[in-house]
């Protein structure tokens, strides 16, 4: 069971560390609204790490396999959907900066906690690679159908927990950017930084 928690925990951080698109959106999206939005928001990418890890600790090299054919199509829908919010971003940044003297009624209201789960959990859900990475590290350990189904929840749990805690450590970034950039032009800067890094790794993605 120790080495179950260890391999869950290290598999959790590896997938979780790297910071891509779906990270700078987590931070990006606290700063724009609540320590409570972020967090409902990265317990979204959490969950779907779980979940990945989940089927790769049941399915395996069949889970693996049955997705290879479908990489490339699930690739261009989740570039396509970042490049989305990066757009989405970008306007919404210009919209409120020019016009910050208007009624507060025109500002479009935030996203509710609900909300931000539902769609981090869905945008993340949409990098299959994440399975195949953990297919890979449980069949490279030796950790086949032939594991106690308690060392594989032990596994699907600590990877969930490690995720979770990488997630809400960006979180927590996130909101403490927000009460730092709380001037127009600060929000606007950053706002512009996130739609571009999302858009560079868009179009990584489909390369």
């Amino acid at each position: 069971m120790t080495a179950a928690l260890v391999a869950g925990l290290v598999a959790g951080y590896g997938i979780a560390v790297p910071v891509g698109a779906v990270a700078t959106y987590l931070v990006s999206l606290t700063a724009r609204t609540s320590l409570r939005t972020g967090v409902c928001a990265a317990l979204g990418v959490a969950t779907a790490d779980g979940l990945y890890a989940l089927v790769a600790t049941v399915g395996g090299t069949a889970v693996a396999a049955a997705l290879r054919p479908v990489l490339t199509p699930l690739r261009w829908a989740s570039a396509l959907v970042l490049l989305a919010l990066a757009a989405r971003g970008a306007v919404t940044a210009v919209r409120r900066y020019r016009a910050h003297r208007l009624s507060a009624h025109t500002a479009p209201p935030p996203p509710s906690p609900a909300r931000a789960y539902l769609s981090l959990l869905g945008i993340t859900l949409l990098n299959p690679a994440t399975v195949v990475y953990f297919a890979a590290l449980v069949l490279g350990a030796g950790t086949g159908d032939s594991v106690h189904p308690l060392d594989q929840g032990v596994f699907v749990m600590a990877a969930f927990v490690a995720s979770a805690s990488w997630q809400l450590l960006l979180a927590g970034g996130g909101a403490l950017l927000g009460r730092a950039l709380t001037g127009r032009p600060g929000r606007l800067v950053t706002a512009f930084v996130s739609s571009g890094v999302m858009t560079v790794l868009a179009v990584r993605m489909t390369g």
